[in-house]
């Protein structure tokens, strides 16, 4: 295997396969080892080893162990920001946030299948939920996205994301259902991305109605207080 370089003779296209299937051996062993073994116990050494390259060559494709970790959530945040971006202007918000996401499940389950395992994804799933640095990575990761997105939704309704509030409370309520969503695939028996997206289409389906309606039938205008 290469180490990243540029291989004199080997046409571009040959040359960029080498790199890819460097990188996603790197990015499989390394998922394999965190789940297996744990995430602090294992060393780059031993990912490198798995894979017979050197740490030059890991450092090439990725900047750290972290980095490994959301390496496929980066692939899905970022095909369903460009599916945002071309959303239609007479969508709501809202609905061009669901369409965004089930639209970019149209394709994305094949991608990651093509990258890693769906059982290896799970797994890293659920390591990142039960590992305390990876989860507080993984919180400021989500709190970056969800300001990416509310600006994506402030220009889309032609806003002042630092006047109006809306954008930034769309999102929150939008973000909170897919956390919740990937929670609960993360301890179903079922880890496929059917189901996953099944899970995600049911739950941003009742967001809706769950902000805005009376769950108890109480006459409008009641006011319930303790």
């Amino acid at each position: 295997m290469t180490d990243g370089r540029q291989v004199a003779g080997l046409p571009t296209g040959l040359r960029e396969r080498k790199k890819r299937r460097t990188r996603d051996a790197l990015l499989r062993a390394a998922l394999d080892l965190f789940t297996t073994q744990g995430y602090e116990e294992t060393t780059v050494d031993e990912i490198v080893d798995a894979v017979e390259v050197s740490q030059r060559t890991f450092f090439r494709y990725f900047a750290g162990k972290e980095a490994v970790v959301f390496a496929v959530q980066d692939m899905v945040e970022s095909r369903f920001i460009l599916e945002l971006r071309q959303r239609p202007a007479t969508e709501t918000p809202f609905e061009a946030m669901r369409r965004a996401v089930l639209c970019a499940w149209n394709s994305i389950g094949e991608a990651i299948e093509a990258l890693v395992p769906v059982e290896l994804h799970m797994r890293t799933y659920q390591m990142i939920e039960s590992t305390p640095s990876l989860l507080a990575a993984h919180m400021r990761r989500s709190v970056a996205m969800e300001e990416q997105i509310a600006g994506l939704i402030a220009e889309r309704e032609s806003l002042d994301l630092a006047r109006d509030p809306r954008p930034r409370v769309a999102v929150a309520a939008f973000c909170g259902v897919m956390r919740v969503t990937g929670q609960l695939w993360g301890r179903s028996c079922d880890g496929s991305m059917d189901s996953l997206r099944t899970l995600t289409e049911t739950y941003l389906d009742q967001l809706g109605p769950a902000l805005a309606g009376d769950w108890r039938g109480r006459p409008a205008g009641t006011a319930h207080l303790n």
